[in-house]
């Protein structure tokens, strides 16, 4: 049995369609009154009746149908959902992310994979057995260390892939993205090998090194707003005014796919069966690109996501059956601090993967703790390497997770809100 684990450096939105009705017919003839005569033979008289004004056409109050309104987002606390740290919460819903118009079907998606173009500025990182893990567990325990990037995070394949694929025009105006971590090296070290200008927006918090850093990449560093939202809002702005291409973190086809090659890697590194992949969740990227992947041509492989129990916006979202907005993320696990997933991302782990695995601070410290007396050697830089990418990911490992002892995963009663009820 074999599990995988990995240590890093559009289902659309349910919508409501407002289906547009036909115009209020108003210009129908009106019964007449008329007094009442009693004859043998009746002929009606039409040709001295006044004629009935015919009143203007109502225009409909819905829209067309080929338009779609899209309902607020339901904000909700991330203590809404509880359960014990490392048990699985199921996704119960498989299958249910419908493609809509302009989003890509599962071939689709699998074909794109396989032509990425990531491998033009990232490398194909190794698989490498958690040895002390796998004696501890009684599991063989595999670590895809994507922590060896030149940039030290997955992130660099999806932005390179979208910004590959952008027509010479658009790559001539520039791109802009928001970022205060790993996305925004990633964009800047593709547009240095594309040879196009990039703007990077962080928010005025963002630590010093974490700008130089990507300063040193020849991108443009713009530090704007005090939070994600604010720094997100201008580089939305600033696109628009000078015609550059926004690249967003997680949400695009095309980010999905180069994130999808990490999966790709796997099925082709692995000599034996893969039991289940985990993932680390915040926007949605990386675990949609694998389960794009892998429930294409390995679909018996559990694809499971691991989030804090602070940063839970993909498991509520499966569990309300939509996305949701978290009303506040806690920020321990700052790479995975996500208050919303995207909409693609949200249709396909909707529509693939097979649960998320909720973790507690607790377990995240005696994770990296557990890694850092126990796995790691003494190289300085791998031991950073490693430490970024634990609070991340590396927390289940820590728990109470049995594989294939009861199926999947053990499971435990959750508290959902105020109804508690046995997950499957």
């Amino acid at each position: 049995m074999e599990v995988l684990r990995f240590t890093p450096a559009q289902s659309p939105l349910i919508r409501t369609k407002f289906v547009g009705n036909d115009a209020v017919n108003t210009s129908s003839r009106g019964s007449r009154v008329r007094p009442f005569i009693c004859a043998t033979l009746y002929k009606p008289v039409t040709e001295n009746l006044p004629a009935i004004e015919k009143l203007p056409t109502v225009e409909p109050l819905a829209p067309p149908l080929n338009e779609v309104v899209e309902k607020p987002l339901l904000r909700v606390s991330p203590s809404s959902l509880q359960c014990e740290s490392g048990y699985l919460v199921p996704n119960e819903n498989p299958g249910d992310g419908a493609v809509s118009h302009g989003t890509l079907n599962a071939m689709e998606y699998l074909t794109n994979i396989l032509s990425s173009k990531v491998y033009d500025v990232a490398y194909e990182s190794p698989l490498q057995l958690a040895t002390k893990m796998s004696e501890r567990w009684g599991v063989n325990v595999w670590l895809k260390r994507e922590d060896l990037q030149p940039v030290f995070s997955f992130k660099l394949r999806g932005a390179y892939n979208m910004m590959a694929k952008l027509p010479k025009e658009q790559l001539e105006r520039g791109v802009i993205c928001s970022s205060a971590g790993n996305h925004a090296q990633g964009v800047a070290l593709s547009a240095q090998r594309l040879g196009c200008n990039a703007v990077i927006v962080m928010p005025v918090t963002t630590p010093e090194i974490k700008w130089r850093s990507v300063e040193r990449l020849g991108a443009t560093v713009v530090l704007v707003g005090d939070s994600y939202d604010e720094a997100q809002a201008y580089a939305k702005k600033r696109a628009e005014d000078e015609g550059r291409t926004f690249i967003p973190p997680f949400d695009h086809p095309d980010v999905i796919i180069g994130q999808g090659t990490v999966g790709m890697e796997i099925v082709r590194q692995m000599k034996g069966p893969i039991e289940a992949i985990f993932v680390p969740v915040g926007g949605g990227g990386l675990i949609a690109g694998i389960a794009a992947y892998l429930k294409r041509v390995s679909p018996e492989v559990k694809i499971i996501g691991v989030e804090p129990f602070d940063a839970n916006a993909m498991a509520l979202s499966l569990q309300h059956g939509q996305r949701v907005v978290l009303d506040q993320v806690g920020g321990f696990a700052d790479g995975v601090a996500v208050k919303v997933v995207g909409e693609e991302t949200f249709r396909l782990c909707r529509e693939l993967i097979d649960g998320v695995v909720l973790v507690s601070r607790d377990a995240i410290c005696a994770s990296i703790k557990f890694k850092a007396l126990g796995h790691i050697d003494n190289s300085r830089r791998r031991c950073r390497a490693l430490f970024l990418d634990t609070s991340k990911v590396d927390a289940f490992f820590s728990l109470r997770v049995e594989l294939d002892r009861s199926g999947l995963l053990e499971t435990k009663e959750l508290n959902y809100g105020k109804t508690s009820r046995k997950s499957r």
